[in-house]
């Protein structure tokens, strides 16, 4: 009797250590996505202002951040000569990588009960087998899902991309006034995910979330199209941080409880590849675009794109899931 009751006891004694060390985690993931995100925004502020003071137009830095997308979409992190920044910002992520390392748990979701595990004996396969990568796409709502993702962020992340340009040719700003407004931008995403989005989830479904995103972000498109100053962009601002910290926290969610326990890493790295996916046709894009027709088309495309995935949604739902986002 004493035998079969303490695989039980484990497991109870395992719950009470992994909910002791959920806390610990998170605070270690803040950490971790504060130190990528200063980084990142290190690389923003200064890239525009340098490119300019090479004599490159918009066209030639489009095509510059489509090479720094590629290389990030294939290599990772490619690093160069050593300059001030550079050495910051790699001491930084090697911080990063320690915390990874040692305060992150290998596992923090537990295994689903429809799962299928695989044969007895059966080849493990390997991290580089693309079908198996593939594979997860193919499962039920999920490409719907991803393409949801893709689709919605893409015209807000063109503009994104060419902020720095547009902060100095179109909203005339030196480079201290942008690294305020990028300061401004990256508050209040820290606001939104860490106290909005975890209030919205407790109170509303993810498709209601999904479908209010959206419907944001073609406010938003409208605010966009007719923006002429730079205290029009500050008052939309909140709702292209709302939007966008949502429907990236609700996706993410709806895609890591579609697969496995197993295939849950695989799945974050799918969504992880869709910013450097942006990153490598985006500038190229948003180059072309912001030549051609001015900030507003980015309004415009935020408007078309979105109302087609709003279309989408509500001719289609998405199968509704008891858990919460978080």
């Amino acid at each position: 009797m004493q035998g079969a009751w303490a695989p039980r006891d484990q497991g109870e004694s395992h719950s009470r250590m992994g909910a002791l060390d959920r806390p610990l985690a998170i605070l270690f993931t803040y950490v971790l996505a504060t130190i990528e995100f200063t980084c990142l925004f290190m690389q923003f502020s200064i890239l525009p202002y340098l490119s300019r003071n090479l004599g490159l137009d918009s066209i030639a830095f489009g095509y510059l951040q489509t090479i720094f997308g590629v290389l990030q979409l294939l290599c990772g992190p490619v690093f160069g000569r050593i300059q001030c920044p550079a050495i910051l910002a790699a001491l930084a992520t090697l911080l990063g990588a320690v915390l990874s390392f040692t305060c992150i748990p290998t596992s923090t979701k537990g295994a689903r009960t429809d799962a299928q595990a695989p044969p007895p004996g059966s080849p493990r396969a390997s991290v580089f087998d693309l079908k198996a990568i593939a594979s997860l796409l193919q499962l039920p709502d999920v490409p719907r899902i991803f393409l949801v993702k893709v689709a919605s962020t893409f015209p807000s992340g063109l503009f994104m991309i060419m902020f720095s340009i547009i902060s100095m040719d179109f909203f005339q700003l030196e480079a201290a006034q942008a690294g305020y407004l990028m300061s401004f931008f990256g508050l209040l995403q820290m606001v939104t995910q860490g106290l909005v989005i975890g209030w919205l989830s407790s109170h509303f479904s993810e498709e209601a979330l999904l479908r209010a995103s959206v419907l944001v972000f073609i406010v938003v498109g409208l605010a966009m199209a007719s923006m002429s100053s730079v205290f029009h962009f500050c008052l939309l601002v909140p709702g292209l941080v709302l939007s966008l910290c949502t429907l990236n926290v609700v996706t993410d969610s709806m895609l890591t409880k579609a697969v496995s326990s197993s295939d849950t890493g695989t799945m974050l790295g799918l969504c992880a590849s869709v910013q450097p996916l942006l990153r490598t046709l985006g500038p190229t894009i948003g180059g072309l675009l912001y030549r051609s027709f001015g900030v507003p088309i980015f309004g415009h495309v935020q408007i078309a794109v979105n109302t087609l995935v709003l279309l989408l949604l509500w001719r289609k739902p998405l199968p509704q899931r008891k858990d919460k986002v978080w």
